[in-house]
């Protein structure tokens, strides 16, 4: 018989706010009904299952030379340059588990949700930061790996370095081919995982029976379906208006580079309604936030502060303000009030980027309009990655 862990609760009052008055209402009367919420009891055992082929080459090498040799290993196995015998065999053996072209893979559809993900330019990166990564910190159950990996201490201008660079480096033209960046940067995210997840339980008082395996598979179908149905809902909350076409290529993206990660395939979404449902089922069995959620929305809400970018202060205060302002638009008042977020009223400026998101939006059917703003869009976020890189390093 499956444990049930503590975390395992239903109706959490944050996340019920958000199916019966929030955005999620909306996503429901889309849909078309209200999922049985019994039915997620069957999604505990995932809560026990992680990547263990993942975890196997961290144990097999990464622990014996540090994650940054490691990583190197890893990528220059991908580039087929020159490895020792144990470091080609232990790779030999991962990919064993990877099937880098499955048969189901439509390399087109990647092709249509990388360029919906690059064509809004900045806006996709306020939605992942404001939106997605924000309203992440509201479970206190999924956050508790950042917590014990010490990412509280060493400051959200990090993971919002690493989690920059990792998006803009998959979502560019053609980054899933192999041996593009892209496709390296899923793999080694996943090694980030598995790193974390054996140092974790090998160095730490985690508790498995109250919060699950680290990282197990539940909580990283989670964090596939924030930077899939969240992102989506996040652009439209913007004015961005995704083709069908668009949908079915951003939900394609995300079964592969989730595949990629290690999450069982057959807990991916397919599609929209699918990935709603599965929102529904893990949301709806969380617990409420406790004193890390607010400590990891505090250094999110902090972080431009702290940062090297732009040089004045009041700039930077400035920037402050007007995230604040996109997360009370995009996540609501009831949880940015549950993340501890003040009200802004200087932040109102942030307007006027939606408003211009709205009007370029209303052009997406001139001839060449949405291969301009695909290529404007991938410029700007990739400038973006630049700062956060260049600032991180000082």
């Amino acid at each position: 018989m499956t444990r049930i862990p503590y975390r395992f609760k239903y109706n959490n009052t944050s996340f019920a706010h958000y199916w019966s008055q929030g955005v999620g209402k909306e996503l429901l009367n889309q849909l078309g009904y209200v999922p049985d919420l019994t039915i997620a009891e069957k999604f505990i055992p995932l809560l026990y299952q992680w990547d263990r082929p993942g975890d196997q080459v961290v144990i097999d090498l990464f622990e014996q030379v540090g994650f940054s040799i490691g990583n190197a290993c890893l990528f220059d196995y991908i580039d087929q340059n020159p490895l020792t015998d144990n470091q080609k065999t232990v790779f030999d053996n991962f990919f064993r588990h990877i099937d880098t072209n499955p048969d189901w893979l439509d390399r087109k559809k990647l092709q249509v949700g990388a360029e919906l993900s690059r064509r809004p330019g900045l806006t996709s990166l306020i939605v992942l930061r404001d939106y997605c990564l924000m309203g992440g910190y509201e479970s206190a159950a999924i956050n508790k790996p950042l917590i014990y990996t010490g990412a509280l201490k060493k400051g959200a201008a990090k993971r919002l370095t690493e989690t920059v660079e990792f998006w803009v480096q998959i979502v560019k033209e053609s980054a899933l081919e192999t041996p593009n960046m892209g496709f390296k940067h899923v793999l080694s995210t996943r090694m980030v995982h598995s790193f974390a997840r054996v140092n974790i339980l090998a160095k730490t008082d985690w508790d498995s029976g109250k919060w699950g395996v680290p990282l197990n598979s539940w909580d990283m179908l989670a964090t596939n379906l924030g930077f899939s149905l969240v992102f989506l809902v996040g652009l439209r909350r913007m004015g961005i208006q995704p083709s069908e076409e668009e949908i079915a290529g951003l939900f394609h993206l995300w079964k592969y580079v989730g595949y990629l990660l290690g999450i069982p395939l057959e807990i991916i979404p397919e599609n929209e309604n699918e990935a709603i449902e599965a929102l529904f089922y893990w949301t709806m069995t969380q617990r409420e936030g406790d004193e890390d959620t607010v400590a990891l929305a505090t250094a999110l809400k902090d972080e431009p502060i702290h940062a090297h970018y732009p040089k004045q202060l009041l700039m930077r205060q400035m920037m402050r303000e007007v995230h604040l302002y996109y997360n009370r638009y995009l996540l609501g008042d009831y949880s940015c009030d549950q993340l501890g977020l003040p009200s802004t009223t200087i932040g109102r400026l942030a307007v006027i980027n939606i408003w211009k998101t709205k009007k370029q939006e209303k052009r997406m059917g001139e001839i060449g309009f949405r291969e301009k703003m695909i290529i404007e869009g991938a410029t700007e976020q990739e400038n973006v990655r630049l700062i956060y890189q260049d600032f991180n390093r000082q």
